[in-house]
């Protein structure tokens, strides 16, 4: 795992690769080098994993020195790869996976390369002949590539930070459609950044630059939502358990120490218990926990790290947000309001401490319906095709009614009392936005400045969700499913795990976004993911059932979260008041007397108001850090 950056630049200008590199350092600490020639430039800093030698290092040149490539993550298939390319007549300088898709590249080029890969990557390869650069993104997006076409040249690089290190020109107006999409997602979905002069590689995307421009990008594998498996569920369990072992068993090759996350939910407890079916040895585990016990999961970890024998290590976190908050922000280089990026970049920290790589879990809930908006949408969907959505609605607001009646100490509730309510007047995608949305379409227009609105146009987050759910397929839930793996996934979980674990030099690998694995369950009928009682992971409880402890797969689902309420009155509230009151930072975009209100309300107990104040805030900080022409 890796950090790479670049640029194709304009004739007459001069870029300090240097700099850049510097800015990816946390990236990879072990080594790091640079490559440059006439307009080009690449450079790369090496966390190692595979091969440790001197025949690791990058940038590397192909044996006829025509292709030079940066490379960041694994291709897990390397050595069955190899061996093809042994019995084609190709000998190795080492054994690393960087020198194996160099010589795929140099023989087949890029789009047959592409096809032979099973791996999380992110790589660049210059065309010293046809002066070309290629980039490409693995298919679920685990790693990342930013980029920047300007009239200075053509940057690139693993994070926003270098970008800016390499051309401290480059512009810092905020790209106000991509923020506006955060006050929804409480991410920037790509190719949009916070930055208007950056695009960010969507996943499963190539593209070819040529003279400094993108001449072509292009979409290189998607699911077929068409394809059908003809199993019944027990041939079904059993081939799941065949791909996820199959999917393990690849990401257990290393050179150095690894171990796994455990966060005491079944995403991380399959993961572990695939490991300890595999072998792996020794199998170090690692947890952390809250002393607020509605976040402390440490009691199942421990259960299930004593169930399967692992050499398992524990720690007690006190999260000091004020400190830890501004750093995640300079490594995400743009708006994420994600509150469990505190909770994974300290597992990552602590899990560092012994191994340098680790397996997780993540993907699981994506893959096999583990939220419970995957059941809230399908039953809308089921009653709005039967025409019974106005029954519905009659029935939920004579259930309001009658609680009202019998709790009469209790403030009364109106109807739409929930979410799901508010759902009943809505229809397709735009359903499944409101149960997602931080700030709905209608609190966004209450509170944005006519500047803000001029500026980012129309709100079009459901158009968004439409564009990744209008695709063949007759089966909802998966459609839905299809949605997440392309949207939430790589643009809010995976971009979370990525800078949070490489801040500490940590690379993570995780079974569930086995592409393999993906299409399998993607041709599985929802309904063995989520049942028709509304069990969620129904199929990967029942498959993996017998290989963790009894009744742990029914446990109710705790997220990997942290006190935010509590902290935004507590440990934040001076950093809340003085960037978003005293300061008024964001008063050009967002209405001042509706922020303060907030504030005032969460600080004084009126009211609950931190899914909203902890975006602000976020949003806030960015751009005083990353001095954004706001």
């Amino acid at each position: 795992m890796c950090g790479i950056v670049g640029a194709v630049l304009a004739e007459g200008v001069s870029a300090s690769i240097e700099d850049a590199i510097k800015r990816l350092h946390h990236r990879g600490p072990d080594d790091q080098g640079n490559w440059s020639e006439g307009v080009t430039r690449l450079g790369f800093t090496r966390l190692s994993i595979i091969d440790l030698t001197e025949a690791g290092h990058q940038p590397m040149a192909s044996p006829d020195g025509r292709f030079v490539i940066a490379f960041n993550g694994e291709i897990y298939n390397f050595p069955e790869l190899r061996a093809q390319l042994d019995a084609a007549g190709e000998t190795f300088r080492g054994h690393s996976d960087t020198e194996v898709l160099l010589r795929i590249f140099a023989r087949e080029g890029l789009e047959k390369c592409l096809q032979k890969l099973r791996g999380m990557f992110a790589f660049a390869v210059w065309d010293r002949q046809e002066r070309t650069l290629s980039l490409a993104r693995d298919r679920l997006g685990v790693k990342p590539i930013v980029y920047a076409e300007t009239p200075r040249g053509f940057l690139f690089g693993s994070e926003i930070q270098a970008l800016f290190a390499l051309d401290p020109l480059l512009s810092r107006e905020p790209d106000y459609q991509g923020i506006d999409h955060f006050l929804t997602f409480q991410y920037v979905p790509a190719p949009l950044s916070g930055f208007a002069a950056v695009r960010k590689l969507p996943p499963a995307h190539a593209m070819v630059v040529r003279d400094a421009r993108v001449e072509r990008l292009f979409r290189y594998w998607d699911l077929d939502l068409t394809r059908k498996s003809a199993l019944g569920f027990p041939e079904a369990c059993e081939a799941l358990r065949e791909q996820v072992l199959e999917a393990t068993r690849l990401r257990l090759v290393s050179d150095v120490p690894l171990g796994a996350f455990l966060s005491g939910g079944i995403d991380s407890g399959i993961t572990v218990a695939a490991m300890a079916k595999l072998g792996a040895s020794p199998l170090r585990t690692f947890s952390i926990g809250f002393e607020d016990e509605r976040f402390n999961e440490l009691p199942y970890a421990k259960e299930v790290a004593d169930y399967l024998g692992t050499e398992h290590h524990e720690m007690m976190v006190k999260a000091d947000a004020v400190e830890i908050m501004p750093k995640m922000i300079d490594h995400l280089g743009e708006p994420l309001a994600d509150n469990s990026v505190m909770p994974t970049y300290y597992v990552s920290k602590f899990a560092r401490t012994g191994v340098t790589v680790a397996l997780t879990g993540d993907g699981g809930d994506e893959v096999f319906a583990g939220y419970r908006r995957f059941y809230q949408i399908r039953r809308m969907e089921w009653l709005a095709r039967r025409g019974l959505i106005p029954l519905w609605r009659g029935v939920r607001r004579l259930a309001v009614a009658v609680e009202n009646r019998t709790h009469p100490g209790r403030t009364p509730r109106r109807f739409p009392a929930t979410r799901a309510d508010e759902m009943l007047g809505l229809a397709g995608v735009a359903r499944y936005q409101h149960l997602l949305a931080f700030f709905s379409d209608a609190e966004k227009e209450g509170m944005v400045t006519p500047y803000f609105r001029e500026r980012a146009g129309r709100p079009s987050a459901t158009d968004y969700l439409a564009a990744h759910f209008d695709r063949p397929g007759d089966d909802v839930l998966n459609r839905y499913l299809y949605l997440d793996l392309t949207t939430y996934l790589p643009e809010d979980i995976l971009f979370k795990v990525d800078i949070t674990s490489m801040a500490s030099s940590l690379e993570c690998r995780s079974p569930f976004l086995d592409h393999k694995l993906i299409e399998f369950a993607a041709s599985l009928p929802g309904g063995y993911k989520l049942s028709a009682a509304g069990r969620h992971k129904h199929i990967l409880k029942e498959a993996f059932a017998a290989w963790l402890p009894r009744g742990f797969m029914d446990r109710p689902k705790k997220g990997f979260s942290v006190p935010l309420s509590r902290w935004l009155k507590d440990d934040l509230a001076g950093m809340m008041r003085e960037t978003l009151v005293s300061r008024k930072t964001l008063a050009r975009w967002f209405r001042q007397d509706v922020i303060e209100r907030y504030v005032d309300e969460h600080l004084s107990g009126r009211a609950s108001h931190s899914t909203r104040l902890w975006p602000l805030l976020v949003l806030s900080l960015w751009t005083e850090r990353f001095k954004v022409d706001a």
